[in-house]
Protein backbone atom coordinates (compact mmCIF):
# COMPACT_ATOMS: atom_id res chain seq x y z
CA UNK A 1 0.00 0.00 0.00
CA UNK A 2 1.38 3.39 -1.02
CA UNK A 3 0.56 5.27 2.16
CA UNK A 4 2.47 8.31 0.95
CA UNK A 5 0.24 8.64 -2.12
CA UNK A 6 -2.91 8.67 0.01
CA UNK A 7 -1.46 11.06 2.59
CA UNK A 8 -0.34 13.37 -0.23
CA UNK A 9 -3.76 13.27 -1.93
CA UNK A 10 -5.40 14.11 1.41
CA UNK A 11 -2.99 16.98 2.01
CA UNK A 12 -3.57 18.32 -1.51
CA UNK A 13 -7.39 18.08 -1.04
CA UNK A 14 -7.78 15.79 -4.07
CA UNK A 15 -11.17 14.37 -3.13
CA UNK A 16 -11.61 12.03 -6.09
CA UNK A 17 -8.10 10.68 -5.70
CA UNK A 18 -8.57 10.10 -1.95
CA UNK A 19 -11.79 8.14 -2.45
CA UNK A 20 -10.28 6.14 -5.32
CA UNK A 21 -7.16 5.23 -3.34
CA UNK A 22 -9.14 4.24 -0.24
CA UNK A 23 -11.28 1.88 -2.33
CA UNK A 24 -8.24 0.60 -4.22
CA UNK A 25 -6.36 -0.20 -1.00
CA UNK A 26 -9.40 -1.90 0.52
CA UNK A 27 -9.83 -4.03 -2.62
CA UNK A 28 -6.15 -4.96 -2.40
CA UNK A 29 -6.66 -6.18 1.17
CA UNK A 30 -4.88 -3.36 3.01
CA UNK A 31 -5.58 -3.10 6.74
CA UNK A 32 -8.26 -0.41 7.30
CA UNK A 33 -6.32 1.10 10.20
CA UNK A 34 -3.28 1.55 7.95
CA UNK A 35 -5.47 3.49 5.54
CA UNK A 36 -6.73 5.62 8.44
CA UNK A 37 -3.14 6.35 9.48
CA UNK A 38 -2.33 7.57 5.98
CA UNK A 39 -5.41 9.82 6.01
CA UNK A 40 -4.39 11.15 9.41
CA UNK A 41 -0.91 11.98 8.12
CA UNK A 42 -2.56 13.97 5.35
CA UNK A 43 -4.82 15.75 7.85
CA UNK A 44 -1.83 16.66 10.01
CA UNK A 45 -0.23 18.23 6.92
CA UNK A 46 -3.49 20.11 6.22
CA UNK A 47 -3.38 21.42 9.80
CA UNK A 48 0.25 22.49 9.37
CA UNK A 49 -0.57 24.36 6.17
CA UNK A 50 -3.49 26.07 7.88
CA UNK A 51 -1.29 27.14 10.79
CA UNK A 52 1.38 28.49 8.42
CA UNK A 53 -1.20 30.46 6.41
CA UNK A 54 -0.90 28.36 3.23
CA UNK A 55 -4.43 27.04 3.74
CA UNK A 56 -7.44 29.01 4.90
CA UNK A 57 -10.70 28.11 6.62
CA UNK A 58 -12.31 27.06 3.34
CA UNK A 59 -9.55 24.50 2.75
CA UNK A 60 -9.91 23.25 6.32
CA UNK A 61 -13.66 22.76 5.81
CA UNK A 62 -12.99 20.96 2.54
CA UNK A 63 -10.42 18.69 4.20
CA UNK A 64 -12.96 17.82 6.88
CA UNK A 65 -15.50 16.85 4.21
CA UNK A 66 -12.96 14.73 2.31
CA UNK A 67 -11.93 13.00 5.54
CA UNK A 68 -15.59 12.39 6.45
CA UNK A 69 -16.32 10.83 3.06
CA UNK A 70 -13.25 8.59 3.33
CA UNK A 71 -14.24 7.51 6.84
CA UNK A 72 -17.75 6.72 5.57
CA UNK A 73 -16.20 4.33 3.06
CA UNK A 74 -13.98 2.80 5.75
CA UNK A 75 -16.54 2.54 8.54
CA UNK A 76 -17.92 -0.93 7.69
CA UNK A 77 -14.37 -2.29 7.52
CA UNK A 78 -13.30 -0.58 10.74
CA UNK A 79 -16.14 -2.26 12.61
CA UNK A 80 -14.69 -5.54 11.50
CA UNK A 81 -11.35 -4.51 12.94
CA UNK A 82 -12.78 -4.43 16.42
CA UNK A 83 -12.00 -0.76 16.80
CA UNK A 84 -13.89 1.49 19.17
CA UNK A 85 -12.50 -0.36 22.15
CA UNK A 86 -9.61 1.87 23.10
CA UNK A 87 -11.94 3.84 25.35
CA UNK A 88 -14.72 6.39 25.44
CA UNK A 89 -14.25 10.14 25.07
CA UNK A 90 -16.96 12.75 25.67
CA UNK A 91 -16.64 15.88 23.52
CA UNK A 92 -18.69 19.04 23.12
CA UNK A 93 -18.49 22.77 22.42
CA UNK A 94 -19.17 24.66 25.65
CA UNK A 95 -22.23 26.74 26.48
CA UNK A 96 -22.47 29.97 24.48
CA UNK A 97 -20.29 28.78 21.59
CA UNK A 98 -21.70 27.19 18.43
CA UNK A 99 -18.47 26.55 16.51
CA UNK A 100 -17.87 22.91 15.66
CA UNK A 101 -15.41 22.63 12.77
CA UNK A 102 -12.35 21.88 14.91
CA UNK A 103 -14.38 19.60 17.17
CA UNK A 104 -15.69 17.62 14.22
CA UNK A 105 -12.24 17.13 12.70
CA UNK A 106 -10.88 15.88 16.04
CA UNK A 107 -13.85 13.52 16.39
CA UNK A 108 -13.25 12.08 12.92
CA UNK A 109 -9.60 11.45 13.73
CA UNK A 110 -10.39 9.93 17.13
CA UNK A 111 -13.02 7.61 15.66
CA UNK A 112 -10.62 6.61 12.93
CA UNK A 113 -7.98 5.82 15.56
CA UNK A 114 -10.37 3.47 17.34
CA UNK A 115 -11.95 5.54 20.11
CA UNK A 116 -15.64 5.60 20.95
CA UNK A 117 -16.61 9.28 20.84
CA UNK A 118 -19.76 10.70 22.40
CA UNK A 119 -20.42 14.00 20.60
CA UNK A 120 -22.60 16.33 22.68
CA UNK A 121 -22.78 18.94 19.91
CA UNK A 122 -22.49 22.70 20.40
CA UNK A 123 -23.69 25.21 23.02
CA UNK A 124 -23.57 22.40 25.58
CA UNK A 125 -24.60 23.27 29.16
CA UNK A 126 -22.38 22.03 31.98
CA UNK A 127 -25.15 19.73 33.22
CA UNK A 128 -25.08 17.81 29.93
CA UNK A 129 -21.32 17.24 30.25
CA UNK A 130 -21.81 15.96 33.81
CA UNK A 131 -24.62 13.65 32.73
CA UNK A 132 -22.58 12.23 29.83
CA UNK A 133 -19.56 11.53 32.05
CA UNK A 134 -21.78 9.80 34.60
CA UNK A 135 -23.48 7.67 31.96
CA UNK A 136 -20.35 6.65 30.05
CA UNK A 137 -17.68 6.65 32.74
CA UNK A 138 -15.45 8.31 30.15
CA UNK A 139 -11.93 8.94 31.48
CA UNK A 140 -11.38 11.82 29.03
CA UNK A 141 -13.56 14.85 28.29
CA UNK A 142 -12.88 17.29 25.47
CA UNK A 143 -14.26 20.82 25.58
CA UNK A 144 -14.08 22.90 22.43
CA UNK A 145 -14.16 26.69 22.45
CA UNK A 146 -13.51 29.38 19.87
CA UNK A 147 -14.95 32.49 21.52
CA UNK A 148 -12.82 34.12 24.20
CA UNK A 149 -16.03 35.21 25.91
CA UNK A 150 -16.75 31.54 26.69
CA UNK A 151 -13.71 30.96 28.90
CA UNK A 152 -15.90 31.18 31.99
CA UNK A 153 -18.05 28.35 30.58
CA UNK A 154 -14.93 26.15 30.42
CA UNK A 155 -14.15 26.81 34.07
CA UNK A 156 -17.76 26.34 35.21
CA UNK A 157 -18.07 23.05 33.32
CA UNK A 158 -14.89 21.62 34.80
CA UNK A 159 -16.03 22.70 38.28
CA UNK A 160 -19.48 21.12 37.75
CA UNK A 161 -17.88 17.80 36.77
CA UNK A 162 -15.68 17.85 39.87
CA UNK A 163 -18.58 18.91 42.10
CA UNK A 164 -20.41 15.80 40.93
CA UNK A 165 -17.52 13.70 42.26
CA UNK A 166 -16.23 12.92 38.78
CA UNK A 167 -12.58 13.35 37.87
CA UNK A 168 -11.95 12.48 34.22
CA UNK A 169 -8.99 14.08 32.48
CA UNK A 170 -10.11 17.24 30.71
CA UNK A 171 -8.64 18.62 27.49
CA UNK A 172 -9.73 22.00 26.19
CA UNK A 173 -9.34 22.76 22.51
CA UNK A 174 -9.42 25.93 20.45
CA UNK A 175 -7.23 28.13 18.32
CA UNK A 176 -6.41 30.57 21.13
CA UNK A 177 -6.16 28.26 24.14
CA UNK A 178 -2.82 28.05 25.90
CA UNK A 179 -1.29 27.11 29.23
CA UNK A 180 -2.86 30.15 30.94
CA UNK A 181 -6.37 29.28 29.72
CA UNK A 182 -5.81 25.66 30.73
CA UNK A 183 -4.89 26.72 34.28
CA UNK A 184 -7.81 29.15 34.50
CA UNK A 185 -10.27 26.47 33.43
CA UNK A 186 -8.78 23.82 35.68
CA UNK A 187 -8.17 21.49 32.73
CA UNK A 188 -5.45 18.85 32.46
CA UNK A 189 -4.46 19.46 28.83
CA UNK A 190 -4.94 21.96 26.05
CA UNK A 191 -4.93 21.40 22.30
CA UNK A 192 -4.68 23.87 19.45
CA UNK A 193 -4.65 21.32 16.60
CA UNK A 194 -6.41 18.04 15.81
CA UNK A 195 -3.04 16.32 16.13
CA UNK A 196 -2.76 17.60 19.70
CA UNK A 197 -6.11 16.01 20.49
CA UNK A 198 -4.94 12.63 19.22
CA UNK A 199 -1.73 12.86 21.24
CA UNK A 200 -3.68 13.64 24.43
CA UNK A 201 -5.99 10.67 23.86
CA UNK A 202 -3.02 8.38 23.27
CA UNK A 203 -1.42 9.59 26.52
CA UNK A 204 -4.59 9.21 28.61
CA UNK A 205 -5.46 5.76 27.24
CA UNK A 206 -1.90 4.55 26.77
CA UNK A 207 -2.72 3.61 23.21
Amino acid sequence: MQKDALARAMAELEEGQVDALVKEFLDAGAAPLEIVKALQEGMVEVGSRFESGDYFLSELVMAGEIMKNAMDILEPYLKGEGTGHKGTIVIGTVKGDIHDLGKNIVIMLLKGAGYNVVDLGVDVPKEKFVEAVKETGAPLVGMSVLLTSCQAALKETVEAIHDAGLYPKVVIGGNYVDEAVKKYAGADYFATTAGDGLRVAAEVFGA
